[in-house]
């Protein structure tokens, strides 16, 4: 019989304890390199090899020019440089590696030598790196200097009024990309002009696409609602490329005809699809992606959306998985193409793994953090859920802020943020009224407004929207109607905005790699190049841009926790009144407890941590103390703040011997006459969930000790709440008030305590 047999035990209930945590709901995938479970070096992946005969290549990794199949042979013809593959190929994979995190070989020397590297090699070199070199290697090779962000603005009912606002909002954070997508795909039109009008509210710039079937969304582009595309995807195989879409030619084909018109495009790809659609070949990812990531490069696109994308799930459950999207990002970056660095597909249900996941992007810098930051609800994500979603948006404003770190986002008032929504809706409205769309009422509008998601709203349904959507698609309505509409209502400075955006498709300027816009200016590779060269290069943060990153919700400082505790002075006054009745002296009564109070006690602080006014405080701790037959003296001491010191002087002062230091903050000690400072009977350290009557026992404990009598240590209890996280910026503030009343070597002074009203009670602990 074993011993847990034996005890009658056949599980440690610390199972039963995860087996509850968001973690249970992630599945993970044992190493299988035979089916595709392999996230790097996988068992068929080919060695790295080329060779040239009169300037063509002949032979790339390990496959015969014969024998290519057609994404070898695009990359052959269009990746690969002839005049530099024989440099690049014969440099050691580790000693490439070790080039990617040394900050002093250039960039450009890498990019040129990526240019004659085949996929394999690619691939090779990065697999060297672990995460932290990975994290280090982006942040050095990403094209562009300024990091930038992408948001998904959808609703579940392709609700237009929504989506302006919506799109706005995000404007408003400081996305430089919008991306929407429907629930119903005939509401495509209605979706691209709803956020093509509140893209434009608040600033000029803003880039914006449709997210569609491709013959559509070109239509949408060419109709002017979208500025940009990246739904043009490329696979690793030759099977999942012809079984998804089309020829590597053809999708070139598209790139061109995107470009043609102005408008900035990049493809998508990323980790795992292949293994989505069965036709991986029993490659690992890493070296499938690299074959994307190379025909990317040669169809001449200036950027890619990487890093799993759709997949990213299925790569986050292999081992090593997340380590390859980071290094299917960095070789996109090494190939000097944009990069929107994936993190939009929620890949985990543990909100650890997904902050895990989003941190060496947000620390590197990265051309858009996300391809798709979930700006609106997840309910509400018509892609499905991203990595961070509108619920979490101020947790990511806070990690900006945490590492001083740009993340491409800005924080908002509420009154900013309401006012840009109440803008957004009237312009689309105003529209819909002046093309004849519809006639949303104020209701409709209202319910938008204060709207967190569409289950709160009172506006269109996706059957009326299809009727909206069929109306443009029918009518050809293009942005140039859309803007006239918006002129003739007197929504002039986003007429303005969406002209702008127009006036820069026919310059093509924003084609230029990784190019935004921000001020109204484009910014890219060309002008905004990323020069880091170590230390103190490369991407800065500005004292400008630091303070916008800091200004978070919820900021603290000592006038703000002064001016609080003023509010609650006069009502105190109603409560208690604290009387200075001279120095202290030492008391000869044994079943004397003395009661020190912090210099701010009632003076400038008058509510506990727990929102316990202090008179109801003092109350529980003199009546504990009476309970127990003991006699309560109180002094405020101004030597010290600090709880011990506060306990310890109560002590030597009172006629048991035992004190109480009592802190306003709540912070409380039962301390002894001669013990060492911080070795006291009893501490509080809990004062936020320290209630009053763990106060009153308090006193009852103090006179017990003093009496020699046998004490049950009063606990109070907690369930792992995180009170530092919750308090300690509150604590310094408040004990910076106390300290500064202190004084070395002032006498304590007895205080006459007057009760004026009732106590206002406390919960059981």
């Amino acid at each position: 019989m074993s011993k847990s047999e034996h005890f009658g035990v056949n599980r440690w209930r610390r199972f039963d304890d995860w087996d509850e945590r968001p973690l249970r709901l992630d599945n993970f995938a044992k190493d299988d390199p035979r089916n595709g479970f392999s996230a790097m070096n996988g068992s068929n992946d080919p060695a790295s090899s080329v060779r040239c005969s009169g300037g063509s290549i002949t032979e790339m990794d390990g496959t015969a020019a014969d024998e290519f199949d057609i994404i070898d042979l695009f990359i052959a013809r269009y990746h690969l440089d002839p005049d530099r593959v024989e440099e690049a190929m014969a440099l050691p994979s580790a000693e490439v590696a070790r080039m990617l995190v040394d900050m002093n070989v250039p960039r450009e020397r890498l990019v040129r030598l990526a240019h004659g590297m085949t996929p394999a090699k690619l691939a090779e070199v990065v697999a060297h790196l672990n995460a932290m070199e990975i994290a280090f290697a982006y942040a050095k090779m990403r094209a562009r200097a300024t990091p930038g962000n992408q948001a998904h603005v959808t609703n579940a009912k392709d609700d237009p009024l929504q989506l302006a606002a919506d799109a706005a909002t995000a404007v408003a954070f400081g996305f430089d990309e919008i991306e929407t997508t429907m629930r119903v795909s005939r509401n495509a039109w209605s979706n691209a002009l709803a956020c093509c009008v509140g893209s434009s509210v608040g600033r000029a710039g803003t880039l914006f696409q449709c997210s569609s079937e491709e013959a559509e969304e070109l239509q949408i582009g060419m109709a002017g609602f979208t500025s940009y595309a990246e739904t043009v995807s490329v696979y690793g195989t030759e099977k999942s490329f012809i079984d998804g879409d089309d020829t590597p030619w053809s999708k070139a084909f598209l790139a061109a005809a995107y470009a043609s018109r102005g408008i900035k495009m990049r493809c998508t790809s990323g980790a795992a699809a292949e293994l989505l659609m069965g036709f991986h070949e029993a490659k690992s990812l890493l070296y499938l992606e690299a074959r994307c990531l190379c025909m990317q490069r040669a169809m001449g696109v200036q950027g890619t959306q990487n890093g799993g994308i759709d997949g990213a799930p299925l790569a986050s459950s292999i081992t090593g998985g997340v380590r390859e999207l980071m290094a299917e990002n960095l070789i996109a970056v090494w190939l000097d193409l944009e990069c929107a660095s994936g993190n939009d597909a929620r890949s985990s249900e543990s909100e650890i793994r997904i902050g895990a996941k989003i941190l060496p992007f947000l620390i590197a810098g990265s051309d858009l953090i996300c391809s798709g930051f979930g700006s609106i609800l997840k309910y509400d994500n018509s892609f499905n859920p991203s990595s961070f979603n509108g619920e979490e948006l101020e947790d990511y404003l806070v990690l900006q802020r945490d590492f001083e770190a740009d993340g491409g986002l800005t924080p908002r008032g509420e009154d900013e943020l309401l006012s840009i929504r109440r803008r957004a809706v009237d312009a689309i409205a105003a529209v819909f009224e002046e093309l004849d769309l519809g006639s949303p009422d104020d209701d409709m509008k209202g319910s938008v407004v204060a709207a967190s998601g569409s289950q709160d709203t009172r506006s269109y349904l996706p059957g009326e929207v299809s009727d909206i959507s069929g109306g443009i698609s029918e009518r050809c309505i293009t942005v140039l109607d859309v803007i006239r509409a918006l002129h003739t209502r007197g929504f002039v400075e986003e007429a303005e905005n969406l002209l702008f955006l127009v006036k820069l498709r026919l310059s093509g300027d924003y084609l230029q790699t990784s190019a935004v816009i921000r001020g109204g200016h484009v910014i890219s590779a060309i002008n905004d190049p990323n020069a880091y060269d170590g230390p103190g290069s490369g991407y800065r943060l500005s004292a400008e841009r630091r303070a916008e990153i800091a200004a978070i919700r919820g900021e603290l400082d000592q006038r703000e926790v002064l001016r609080a505790e003023a509010s609650f002075a006069a009502a105190e006054q109603q409560r208690i009144a604290y009387r200075t009745m001279g120095p202290a002296q030492r008391g000869a009564d044994d079943s004397e407890v003395v009661i020190g109070l912090s210099p701010a006690f009632g003076t400038q602080l008058f509510r506990t941590l727990a929102g316990h006014s202090l008179a109801d405080v003092l109350r529980a701790v003199g009546d504990g103390v009476a309970e127990e037959g003991g006699t309560a003296r109180f002094v405020r001491f101004t030597h010290t703040a600090d709880t011990s010191f506060l306990g310890l002087s109560a002590a030597g002062l009172s006629g048991s011997g035992v004190g109480i230091g009592l802190q306003a903050k709540g912070t409380a000690v039962i301390h002894q006459r001669d013990r060492l400072p911080h070795n006291n009977l009893e501490l509080f350290s809990n004062a936020p969930i320290t209630t009053l009557d763990h106060y009153r026992a308090l006193g009852r404990n103090a006179v017990r000790y003093a009496a020699g009598r046998d004490v049950e240590p009063v606990v109070v209890p907690t369930n792992g709440e995180a009170l530092g996280a919750r308090y300690h910026a509150r604590v310094a503030l408040i004990y910076a008030i106390e300290t500064g009343l202190t004084s070395d070597g002032a006498v304590p002074q007895d205080i006459g305590i007057d009760f004026l009203g009732k106590q206002t009670g406390g919960a059981r602990p």
